[in-house]
């Protein structure tokens, strides 16, 4: 069958200035991470993004609904899932709740849906809020995640639409990765007695592997080198490198070919 590259798309000259002077000025402003400067540096940016001018406090005599929209620009006045979480590490997420709360909203706005400006807006938010991001890395709109400081991405990976990230324990995904629309990857467990006891584990997958369609990775699973879970899979157990694993509890099905460059790659390795 036939290979098909990715087409280069750009924006027009002047929508690309724009765009990367706005993705640096947001970059030079994070890189501050006191979490007051970093709300009102969202505020001020959602403002613009939702409202198309520079933000003004609401007056005490605006409509309700009014005040609410504009207070909800500022993460101070937000909560958020994680935060009620009995093992967060507070002051670790609330240098990064802001950005999260950009991303949130960024992604929900009408530039969020342009790939060419989400692709590097999400790269520049990963790198001060994940544990660590690489280079090239691609992120789709609608990605969430629990913590993002236990939460790696190595170089070239790609996380598609709607991907959920649990990184309550920790989450590692290795060069190359491709996870699909609506995949799943968990790295805590409740127990089956009392929801409140969370045992939080480490889940590894890759590098180069792939969680298809709709797959889920259970805590503390590895997915192994160019292992893959089936579309709908649930992998309850380790895959192995090179191993495609499908159904629920996803089993092995085959084995994928390996070419002579990623034998020797794999080799050097063991």
């Amino acid at each position: 069958m036939p290979r098909y590259e990715y087409r280069p798309l750009k924006p027009t000259p002047a929508a690309e200035k724009a765009f990367l002077e706005w993705v640096d000025h947001l970059d030079q402003q994070f890189a501050n991470r006191d979490a007051d400067h970093r709300s009102s540096v969202v505020r001020d940016a959602l403002h613009q993004l939702y409202l198309g001018k520079r933000y003004t406090p609401p007056y005490a005599t605006a409509p309700l609904g009014e005040q609410t929209l504009l207070h909800s620009f500022d993460p101070r006045n937000i909560t958020l899932e994680p935060e009620y979480y009995g093992d967060v590490d507070a002051e670790k997420y609330a240098e990064r709740k802001p950005l999260i709360w950009f991303w949130m909203m960024f992604d929900r706005s009408p530039a969020g849906l342009n790939h060419w400006l989400g692709f590097r807006m999400r790269a520049m938010l990963a790198r001060h809020i994940f544990k660590h991001c690489g280079q090239n890395v691609k992120i789709f709109h609608g990605v969430e995640f629990s913590y993002g400081y236990n939460l790696t991405v190595e170089d070239e990976c790609v996380v598609h639409k709607y991907v959920l990230l649990d990184d309550r324990g920790e989450i590692i995904i290795r060069r190359g990765t491709s996870l699909s629309d609506y995949a799943n990857v968990y790295s805590h467990t409740h127990d089956l007695n009392d929801g409140m006891i969370v045992d939080n584990q480490k889940t590894e997958i890759g590098p180069q592997a792939r969680i298809t369609y709709h797959a889920t990775v259970l805590s503390g699973v590895k997915v192994g080198e160019h292992g893959l879970v089936g579309s709908m899979g649930v992998a309850s157990k380790n895959v192995e490198p090179f191993h495609v694993v499908v159904g629920v509890p996803a089993k092995p099905v085959k084995v994928k070919p390996i070419a002579p460059e990623e034998l020797r790659k794999s080799l050097e390795k063991q």
